[in-house]
């Protein structure tokens, strides 16, 4: 725990930058009949039928003080997918920087092992010599700032039915330019020294 916090303390630095990184997933939701438009003093109007088109899986990542993300929706969550969306991070988005201080939590597909399956040992090994990866700890998630940046998304961008990958990207993709262009920050409070006095039961006694 106190790794992270440490980390999100430290000045920014292009070379070195903090970037979250979390998935999830949506399910895609087909209208059964045609929904109602909006009318004068009537909201649009939905059947309680729906048809279910599958999931669609969500992945995020956010620099906190750079005010950046970028999303991609895929059709599946393994190893090769995570490792495609690593590789697009550190050669696409991140080409400058030295290493990229990453940090996620612990699901089996988030470890440098995915990228030896889904890349030749030579290019595994340039991917993961560029990254220094921090795990949140066990039930810590909410350390995870890409997170609630995921929480944000669904409120404001995921919260209704979408009933295709096509839509789901394309939403996905205006919300995403509207938050990089207003440059929507971090502001990360809690610290260190504040979770040894609030979470001081998660310490062990001596």
């Amino acid at each position: 725990m106190e790794d992270v916090l440490d980390l999100y303390h430290l000045p920014y630095d292009p070379l070195f930058p903090v970037v979250c990184m979390d998935e999830s997933n949506k399910q895609l939701v087909g209208e059964v009949h045609e929904p109602l438009p909006m009318a004068s003093g009537q909201i649009r109007t939905e059947d309680h039928e729906y048809v279910r088109n599958g999931v669609a899986d969500i992945f995020i990542e956010i620099e906190p003080l750079g005010g950046r993300r970028h999303i991609e929706i895929t059709q599946r969550r393994t190893r090769k997918d995570w490792a495609g969306f690593i590789k697009g991070m550190l050669d696409e988005r991140y080409p400058q920087a030295t290493k990229v201080r990453l940090v996620m939590d612990n699901l089996n597909t988030h470890n440098t092992a995915s990228l030896y399956e889904a890349y030749p040992p030579e290019e595994a090994r340039r991917l993961a010599e560029r990254l220094e990866i921090h795990y949140t700890p066990k039930h810590g998630s909410w350390l995870n700032i890409a997170e609630i940046e995921l929480s944000v998304l669904g409120t404001q961008c995921l919260n209704r039915r979408i009933p295709d990958m096509d839509t789901m990207r394309r939403e996905v993709s205006a919300w995403e330019s509207h938050r990089n262009d207003r440059g929507s920050k971090t502001n990360w409070q809690f610290s260190t020294a504040d979770a040894r006095v609030k979470l001081k039961h998660l310490y062990p006694t001596l």
